[in-house]
């Protein structure tokens, strides 16, 4: 085709896409970047850090003095109770990314991220980045308190570390339901109570706080198969002592698949209109 005085069109203009390791580098970049953000807006709310601690050694302190007396465990209750108080710990933090991105998309600022030139798993990277670094702080401070009223690790150091990244791989893999959950329902008050909902009774019908033989029997077969107690019994392995291999394969196939099916779903609600 030519133009209406015989000279040819223009060809139009095309943009080579970038190579991977640059979108790679650059997306990495965006998403630490998102990190620091968020790192900075906790370090002028500092109250919200204290807070996302004192209910988890509030937890502690409650369940070690006030239910230790009436629950008995073979090698003591304090023991049995803490890979149990450190896994609700990581897992309730998750609550903290339903929100923040649920609040985010409401008031608009999702959008905007959308509308620049940043790398789209960027706002979720971060916040992943973030929470974990928060779920670290809480986690050894809880082992802190946990080591003040009696909970000693039996099994080694090496296990021991191994029980807090299992910990905090429990969390990140929770706080990825949450973030589809925040993304999806995009209101702080429906997300802050569906929190309650789903994560609470998985995490009290479990073996986290009581023996699941104390259960009645048609709670147990729930208890027993569910990912909490799964991934509790692994932790409790590895602080205590005891056989590894069967929770080890479950709880790498329940985080596994929680990771697998949810970040999809997080993506896709990112990506959704508002």
């Amino acid at each position: 085709m030519t133009a209406a005085a015989g000279r040819p069109l223009p060809a139009p203009l095309t943009i080579a896409p970038r190579p991977l390791g640059i979108r790679l580098r650059h997306g990495v970049s965006d998403a630490l970047a998102l990190t620091w953000r968020d790192l900075l807006v906790w370090s002028r709310v500092p109250m919200f850090l204290v807070f996302s601690v004192v209910q988890p050694v509030m937890f502690v302190l409650l369940f070690r003095y006030v239910f230790g007396g009436a629950i008995k465990v073979s090698g003591g209750y304090v023991d049995y109770l803490m890979p149990g108080i450190i896994a609700q710990s990581a897992a309730f933090a998750s609550f903290g990314t339903a929100i923040s991105l649920a609040r985010e998309m409401q008031r608009g600022v999702i959008d905007r991220f959308r509308s620049m030139p940043m790398a789209r798993s960027a706002v979720l990277v971060g916040r992943l980045i973030a929470d974990t670094l928060r779920m670290i702080l809480t986690v050894l401070v809880v082992m802190l308190v946990g080591y003040a009223v009696g909970f000693r690790f039996r099994n080694g150091w090496a296990p021991a570390l191994g029980m807090v990244v299992l910990a905090v791989v429990f969390g990140l893999a929770v706080c990825t339901v949450s973030a589809a959950v925040g993304l999806a329902l995009r209101d702080e008050e429906s997300v802050g109570s569906f929190g309650l909902i789903w994560l609470f009774p998985l995490t009290f019908v479990s073996a986290a706080f009581v023996p699941i033989a104390s259960m009645p029997g048609w709670l147990q077969a729930f208890a027993v198969n569910q990912p909490v107690t799964i991934v509790i019994e692994e932790m409790r392995s590895l602080a205590l002592g005891g056989p590894l291999a069967l929770h080890a394969w479950q709880s790498a196939a329940w985080l596994g698949g929680m990771v697998a099916v949810f970040v999809p779903l997080a993506v896709r609600a990112y990506r959704r209109p508002g």
